[in-house]
């Protein structure tokens, strides 16, 4: 199945063309063949009543003069039928039997047996390669053609050629070979006319034509929508999003712009809320510090300054966190070769970094954010492994970088527990926890992910994921 809209729409369409053109056109064949095979029935039955009056004016000649008529007949040639008198019925191989053909037959005999009355009668369809003439097997190709190939044969189609034979007397057969009249000469069943092909081609074509624009017009709504919605979930100021389109989709507008405003007014009250918290929270702070430096004995105040230093660590922290994390940038085209090589710069003399790979193309997001993001997942590695070995896959759909260490990796239990603020792995208390976590949360505001994953060889491989979208 196509994955837009427009592909579906169009699939749809096209198969529901096909269902109603081609029931119709079954419904319309079987009318036309059924019309087409009153029509032969009809035909065949005024070919026997010919027949009938021809046998009749033979039967009514003396026996000495059916010859001479018969010699006539062949010089005069263009004759409907050609006639023969033989001693014995002609044996020849008959056509494979068909619908058509046994309605034909079936009438044929219908109409001679009620103007002849009872009479030996055999009708039967030949071809004309194994057509025979007379007693002595001639073939029609052996006849002079004004004997009968104007009257059985009609060059290139070469149809079968329906034979009549009736026993006039002891030893004297009449033998009556003809073709049925236009257009049911060949007997074959016809399929839809190229005319009518046509037709379905053309209204299937106009109607994806029209539908696809159609659909091309109403889905434009629906992308400029996405496109704000991308650019709003990465932080950028957007414009209200012009409420135009079909109802639903001039709904959908008209709730997104009602979201958009309500963010933008939870997000600027949330970062003057963690201003004032800041302000209000390292007052007190620094006044309690002021009078622990007051106390006389030194060990209360030594237990007094050591949680002053963690409550301060904390809130500093979480401030941190929220100010990583909420960076009010505007999109743009980065160069993430550039940026990684700032960033390593430093420690490729040291041999502590190794970077393969590289970005193929720019990729659209925060500057500031993504290098804050990928430098906590350099700082993590070379803190906790030692050395960083990065490897860049970037293709079509996203941008890939891996970021191995040799360290001694993270307790599979605890591969999502790292991402969490302030957690330390056992034995590391280095900063206060929270750069996974950082840059976990930069890479979800870029519809990314950061994903953690021991090596069998030893280390830890932290994976940044960034897809690219398409606007």
């Amino acid at each position: 199945m196509p994955r837009s809209l427009l592909g579906r729409m169009l699939l749809l369409t096209l198969l529901v063309v096909l269902l109603a053109q081609g029931l119709s056109s079954l419904i319309w064949l079987s009318q036309l063949r059924a019309s087409q095979r009153e029509g032969l029935v009809a035909s065949a039955r005024s070919l026997a009543h010919s027949m009938s009056a021809s046998v009749s004016y033979f039967r009514s000649l003396p026996l000495a003069y059916r010859p001479l008529v018969l010699d006539q007949l062949r010089s005069m040639g263009g004759t409907r039928f050609f006639v023969s008198l033989n001693d014995r019925p002609l044996d020849m191989q008959v056509l494979p039997s068909t619908p058509r053909k046994e309605a034909v037959i079936a009438a044929v005999d219908e109409v001679l047996r009620q103007r002849l009355g009872e009479m030996r009668i055999s009708v039967e369809f030949v071809s004309p390669q194994d057509l025979r003439i007379f007693n002595s097997g001639l073939k029609l190709d052996e006849l002079p053609r004004s004997w009968a190939h104007y009257a059985l044969t009609l060059e290139p189609v070469e149809p079968p050629v329906l034979v009549t034979q009736i026993r006039l007397a002891e030893g004297e057969w009449l033998y009556i070979a003809s073709l049925l009249p236009e257009p049911y000469t060949t007997l074959e069943d016809e399929g839809l006319p190229r005319q009518q092909v046509l037709f379905i081609g053309f209204t299937g074509f106009f109607l994806l034509l029209f539908i696809g624009l159609l659909v091309h017009w109403q889905s434009r709504p629906l992308k400029r929508l996405a496109l704000a919605a991308r650019e709003m979930s990465l932080g950028a100021d957007v414009a209200p999003v012009v409420e135009g389109g079909g109802s639903e989709v001039e709904e959908v507008a008209r709730a997104f712009n009602a979201m958009r405003e309500r963010i933008s007014r939870y997000l600027t009250e949330r970062s003057q809320l963690f201003s004032a918290i800041s302000h209000d929270l390292r007052t007190p702070i620094t006044r309690l510090r002021l009078r622990v430096e007051l106390l006389e004995d030194e060990q209360v105040q030594a237990k007094f300054g050591r949680d002053l230093d963690e409550l301060e660590m904390l809130v500093k922290g979480a401030l941190q966190c929220v100010k990583d994390t909420d960076i009010h940038e505007n999109i743009e085209a980065i160069d993430l070769n550039q940026v990684l090589e700032c960033l390593v710069e430093p420690y490729l003399a040291s041999g502590r970094v190794t970077i393969r790979g590289h970005a193929e193309a720019a990729y659209p997001g925060k500057p500031l954010a993504l290098r804050r993001c990928i430098g906590n997942l350099i700082d993590n590695a070379l803190k906790y492994g030692e050395r960083a070995h990065l490897r860049i896959i970037d293709g079509e759909d996203s941008f890939v970088l891996h970021v191995d260490d040799e360290g001694p990796g993270v307790p599979a239990q605890q591969l999502e527990q790292v991402f969490e603020p302030h957690f330390r792995l056992a034995g590391k208390q280095q900063g206060y926890g929270l750069g996974l976590g950082i840059a976990r949360n930069i890479a979800h505001s870029h519809g990314g992910e950061v994903s953690l994953r021991n090596l069998r060889e030893g280390g830890l491989r932290v994976t940044l994921s960034l897809p690219r979208y398409l606007d």
